[in-house]
């Protein structure tokens, strides 16, 4: 089975783009370099196609039940316009997938959309759809992911370019809000949300009509590469590497986004959290900077002067803010608190570094 492509591969290949496999999707790495679509974000704005997201939608009398019942966070504060982070777990409290939940103004019934990582869109899909069946619910559940294409505009100067294409319509989206409004002409799905630390807006367009959105802004286009060195300046997740069922099983107290969990709310795998809660973890997510050259990456051990082990990195780069290798990944919650001098086993080679809680940089 081949590779899913955006909608804008070919504008992409023309503009010279470098290309990559995630999630199932071919998509774009980097248009100049990294460093400078970092710096764009960084330093005035960026766009990014993510159309690799996926978009599920989820409407009826049960909506608000069949998603308060599959995400972690309690959806039935969300009032329409209203955005919330949220991990679904398994009967263990395993995340299986972190996400946005989106509540979409009422047209009658509750409505959501809520948006998988690249290639969990068909899982997710089948997931509420089963429990759905299961608990007897009346909801629709809908995947719209290769209906929508997901653009992202980030970084300091994405509010003025934004209500440039929108004649001032974002100026009324305030942070993690979202509304319908027209960019360049095209009905869109605008949230202030984004994955890079910055100010930023995501754009859910007709799949037809992504090419007329992507054009309207005038600022440097980014890869996935940028995507993730910003991401994990700021300490943010990936799934599939920071955390997996499978490769990386992890709680959302262990990965350090606890603060999704409303044990309030009944959901799968509160009782398993309920305990983890109570009990504490072994293991924390941290972020860690090197005092020596080197670069951090995924599956590097942490250990202490003596060598023995404390943990081991997910994730690493070189930081283009900061200038220094940085990292993350489960370190041992006694052994390893945030201030603690460390080695990374940098290709056989321990390398002092520095416990530390992430963002790395201020934002």
């Amino acid at each position: 089975m081949g590779l899913r492509k955006p909608p804008l591969r070919t504008l992409h290949a023309d503009r010279d783009a470098s290309f990559t496999e995630f999630g199932g999707w071919e998509m774009p790495v980097e248009f100049d370099s990294i460093r400078t679509e970092h710096a764009a974000v960084r330093e005035s704005a960026g766009l990014f196609d993510v159309s690799h997201m996926g978009e599920i939608r989820v409407s009826g009398p049960d909506a608000t039940e069949l998603m308060g019942r599959l995400t972690t966070n309690d959806v039935s504060e969300l009032d329409p316009g209203d955005t919330q982070y949220a991990c679904i777990t398994d009967d263990d409290g395993i995340i299986l997938d972190d996400t946005m939940v989106f509540r979409l103004p009422d047209e009658g019934d509750p409505q959501y959309l809520f948006i998988p990582n690249a290639g969990h869109d068909a899982e997710m899909y089948t997931r509420w759809i089963e429990y759905r069946d299961e608990w007897g619910l009346d909801a629709s559940v809908h995947d719209a992911t290769e209906e929508w294409a997901m653009l992202a505009l980030q970084g300091p100067d994405a509010p003025t370019l934004a209500a440039e294409a929108t004649d001032g319509a974002t100026n009324a989206i305030d942070r993690f809000q979202a509304a319908f409004c027209d960019v360049a002409g095209v009905r869109s799905f605008t949230s202030r949300t984004g994955y890079t630390g910055e100010d930023g807006f995501e754009f859910l367009v007709p799949w037809d009509e992504a090419e007329t959105v992507w054009s309207a802004f005038d600022c440097q286009p980014c890869g996935l590469g940028a995507r993730d060195t910003l991401r994990l300046e700021m300490g943010f997740l990936l799934s599939g590497q920071d955390f997996d069922p499978e490769d990386e099983p992890r709680t959302p107290y262990e990965a350090g986004v606890g603060w999704t969990v409303d044990l309030d709310t009944e959901f799968v795998g509160r009782d398993a959290l309920e305990a983890v809660e109570r009990e504490g973890v072994d293991e924390r997510f941290r972020g860690v900077v090197l005092q020596q050259r080197g670069v951090p990456r995924h599956g590097y051990e942490v250990v202490d002067a003596d060598g023995e082990h404390l943990g081991h990195l997910t994730s690493g780069t070189m930081s283009p803010t900061l200038g220094e290798p940085i990292g993350l990944g489960y370190l041992s919650t006694e052994q390893a608190p945030p201030g603690t001098r460390v080695r990374v086993v940098v290709r056989g080679e321990p390398k002092q570094a520095n416990v530390v809680t992430p963002p790395f940089i201020n934002k």
